[in-house]
């Protein structure tokens, strides 16, 4: 029988879109009222390619939110230049590198279409083991969209680490068994982030009675058999598996366009979700070294010094739509509502939040 309670350390979000402007002074509360660290993505309008960038949007995102770390990569192009990674890697405006191919999702047209090109690079990451994070999915528009993380391990990350061995891989979002059991068996420093949505969506819950653009993102979830994979791995207690929830807000307009906007704003319900998960799975014992300590460990950073509370509750939906509506300085005329779809999973909530607290008050 689960616990109705269940105490962790804090954990951290090792995959996230905070986004800039309205969206991120909307969205990142959201995520740093739970998660200590969270690596904030650079795929913004203006990629995120030079320590200054890198140092400003951090300054931007602690006046939302001080409390928290920020850890910002540096957005690959082929034409990043290894002094560049090292410069802003020794100042600490660098977490680490993020890996885009080109096409493959939002804002990543400027990304990496020929990784031998960035070579230069990656040997320049070996040697200060920095990670390299990536979105691994081929963009060739042959290639079934299905099958796109698969191909991406077979063609393209099976000789890139052959050619650079020594360089620290995380491998974002996993949607797949080939993509769980490639992690799980390889011989290299490498881990993987799964998703809360991941582990509860295959492609059926995106498109029964038709589209649910809510439940739509980029890699998309693949089969049950796929779900099911990603579930065992994450509940494993295998330290190469951390929290990562890839939340990533648009506004309702964008989901509910022509072409839906990939991305799932899941940062509200992370890990209240996750638990259920693991709760469902018997494993309630293995969630804290999945949120809170493989990832710290495998980075090589401390654990946090706080611990989070969560308590199961009776079954329930939770909020659909969060609003935004801003009034500028200077004028009484208000800017207009942005509103943002929370994830809606297939199933009930039944954990959420309690409270977070020093580890040892004195």
């Amino acid at each position: 029988m689960n616990p109705t309670s269940l105490t962790i350390t804090q954990p951290d979000d090792w995959h996230c879109h905070l986004r800039e402007g309205r969206l991120m002074k909307t969205v990142t509360p959201y995520s740093t009222e739970v998660f200590s660290r969270v690596i904030a993505m650079p795929n913004l309008s203006k990629p995120i390619t030079s320590p200054e960038h890198a140092r400003l949007y951090k300054k931007q995102l602690l006046k939302i939110s001080p409390s928290f770390t920020p850890l910002i990569p540096c957005y690959l192009q082929e034409n990043t230049l290894p002094e560049t990674i090292l410069k802003g890697h020794e100042n600490g405006d660098f977490f680490a590198v993020k890996y885009y191919p080109r096409g493959a999702t939002t804002k990543s047209h400027l990304g990496v279409a020929n990784w031998k090109a960035c070579a230069a690079v990656f040997d320049a990451m070996s040697e200060i083991n920095m990670p390299l994070l990536i979105h691994g999915e081929v963009t060739d528009p042959q290639v079934d969209i299905f099958d796109r993380e698969k191909l991406f391990i077979q063609d393209i990350l099976i000789p890139l680490i052959a050619q650079h061995p020594k360089l620290k891989i995380v491998l974002e979002h996993l949607t797949s068994a080939h993509a769980v059991n490639f992690v799980s068996h390889a011989d290299t420093e490498i881990a993987a982030t799964i998703t809360a949505h991941h582990l509860v969506l295959n492609r059926t819950h995106i498109l029964e009675h038709g589209l649910h653009p809510h439940r739509f993102c980029y890699p998309v979830a693949k089969t049950e058999y796929d779900r099911q994979a990603l579930r065992r791995a994450a509940t494993s207690g295998n330290p190469r598996f951390m929290l990562g929830t890839d939340s990533a807000p648009h506004t309702l307009d964008a989901k509910h366009q022509h072409t839906i906007s990939p991305g799932i704003f899941s940062s509200p319900i992370a890990l209240p979700l996750y638990a259920q998960v693991f709760a469902e799975e018997h494993a309630l014992d293995k969630l804290e070294a999945f949120a809170s300590i493989n990832g710290p460990q495998f980075h090589k950073l401390p654990l946090n010094t706080k611990s989070i509370t969560l308590k199961a509750i009776p079954p329930q939906d939770n909020p659909s739509y969060l609003s935004l509506s801003e009034t500028p300085a200077n004028t009484k005329k208000p800017k207009p509502h942005l509103s943002l779809a929370v994830f809606q999973p297939p199933i009930p909530l039944q954990w959420s939040l309690s409270s977070i607290q020093n580890k040892n008050p004195s």
